[in-house]
């Protein structure tokens, strides 16, 4: 089965470079890129004759192939920052390096036109005799594949036409299919092209206009009168020499002489049709359809750099984020499943494509200090202050000798207040003349908190460096916890 598929793609392949442009359709369909025709081929096709459409497609698909993907396994706690990355497995080679012919960003740009254009994309499973975990994965073409509907399974597979007309049938593990739901079809996917095609039309057909308006002459046509009957032979004369004088850019507004004729000048001028206007409001409809702004596609037209950044992130969350959720639904959903046990517990995730935004950054950074200074007021230690906040570890041994600038300020930052007031426990010493000289200089130093103040007074009284205990004098000395402000 592998080899039947693998020589079928060979030969779409040569098909796509031969000669015959559009197999399987007539000689007049083949003028017609649209015209009558809602095929899945026909709506392909469209990427490559509107300008707008094809912008379109290509910055999407472009967009959804760049982003990063990687394997984690699970964490019992459900939560994504627990979960481990896994560097090495069957799953990860083939998502990277679907098939020898092409990369990873290859496939899924492939693939994502397909879905853009059609609301379908086709991924075939291609394996060999013996083995039983996916080997390669093709993006196929949406008008080439048909699904089998079942009354007993609601699927009972799927069948590839290949360009000699060859039927070639897929079982259930061999294809997987991404696609838009259609509402009246529960087997195929509903293209946006689909909504716009007589914009389509009308958009290719006001180009042809303006070209054919350069072509005969660079001005409207007109009508030759002529007085008498003309036999074919005089009409057809009339019309080659016509033709020959003032046909083409080249011969315009040369003079002509009619010798049994009066030239009718026709009243409709490019100027009467405005086909600029026309065509750009047909790039207004495409652009609806698939709920693309003009920034995306590169119309930077009254922006400035903060507009831009916030278009970017906004393109990233409403159009690249949705393709990469269908796309992470049919890795962990059906391709996985079938690596067996080893895939248990796994499941692929991409990276988060929305750029940072200074602003938020800086504003979450801010409510995190404000929340770690309230709770370490409050006396919570410092390790689970943080990591409450969701800011990480910062080791800290005193302030230090030589303060850098700006150094003050962060601390009040994270503490609320300044330095002083964040050392929450004071060293208290009885001074007479029995306290050593340790315990005396030691009197009123400050400890960020009770496990460094209890480090040089284990218990909360009692000065590890006292000396008093050489002359059997117990130290008098201990720690209290200081209130805001300063005072016990």
């Amino acid at each position: 089965m592998a080899k039947t598929l693998l020589g079928a793609l060979t030969n779409a392949a040569r098909t796509a470079t031969a000669n015959t442009p559009i197999p399987f359709t007539s000689r007049a369909a083949q003028h017609s890129v649209f015209g009558q025709r809602r095929d899945a081929e026909a709506q392909m096709r469209a990427m490559s004759a509107v300008g707008t459409l094809f912008a379109i497609v290509d910055r999407t698909s472009n967009a959804t192939a760049l982003v990063d993907w990687k394997l984690w396994r699970k964490a019992r706690s459900g939560r994504d920052e627990d979960r481990v990355e896994v560097t090495s497995h069957a799953a990860l080679d083939l998502w990277n390096a679907p098939n020898k012919f092409m990369p990873r960003q290859e496939f899924v740009e492939a693939q994502q036109q397909h879905f853009d254009l059609t609301g379908e994309a086709w991924w075939v499973i291609a394996r060999r005799p013996g083995v039983n975990i996916p080997l390669e994965m093709w993006p196929v073409r949406p008008d080439r594949m048909a699904p089998v509907p079942s009354t007993d399974k609601f699927l009972a597979g799927y069948v590839y036409t290949s360009p000699d007309g060859e039927q070639i049938p897929l079982g259930l593990d061999e294809v997987i299919q991404l696609r838009r739901p259609c509402p009246w079809d529960p087997y195929r996917g509903l293209s946006p092209v689909l909504s716009i095609l007589p914009d389509l039309d009308t958009s290719r057909y006001a180009a042809e206009w303006s070209r054919a308006f350069f072509i005969n002459s660079a001005q409207p046509g007109g009508i030759i009168e002529v007085p008498n009957f003309l036999s074919d032979d005089q009409f057809d004369e009339l019309r080659e020499r016509w033709n020959e004088q003032h046909r083409g850019v080249g011969n315009a507004h040369r003079v002509a002489i009619l010798e049994h004729g009066k030239w009718v000048d026709r009243t409709i001028s490019q100027r009467d049709m405005q086909f600029v206007e026309l065509r750009g409001a047909t790039a207004d409809r495409v652009r609806e359809a698939y709920g693309i702004s003009k920034s995306a596609i590169g119309d930077f037209e009254d922006i400035n750099r903060a507009s831009a950044l916030a278009a970017k992130a906004w393109f990233a969350e409403q159009q690249t984020i949705p393709r990469l959720e269908r796309i992470k639904a049919a890795l962990n959903h059906e391709l996985l499943p079938m690596f067996g046990p080893t895939a248990d517990g796994l499941e692929f995730d991409y990276c988060d494509p929305v750029p940072p935004d200074p602003e938020t950054e800086a504003a979450t950074l801010t409510a995190r200090a404000e929340a770690a200074a309230a709770l370490r007021t409050a006396g919570w230690e410092p390790a689970g202050v943080l990591s409450a906040v969701g800011l990480p570890e910062i080791p800290y041994s005193g302030a230090p000798a030589a303060a850098p600038t700006g150094w003050a300020e962060a601390t009040a930052a994270l503490t609320g207040g300044d330095f002083q007031n964040a050392q929450r426990w004071q060293a208290v010493a009885v001074i007479d003349d029995n306290t050593c000289e340790p315990c005396r200089e030691n009197d009123g130093q400050l400890y960020r908190n009770r496990a460094a103040a209890y480090k040089d007074y284990p218990g909360g009284s009692g000065y590890v460096h006292c000396t008093g205990a050489e002359f059997g004098n117990e130290c008098r000395c201990r720690v209290v916890k200081r209130r805001k402000g300063g005072d016990e």
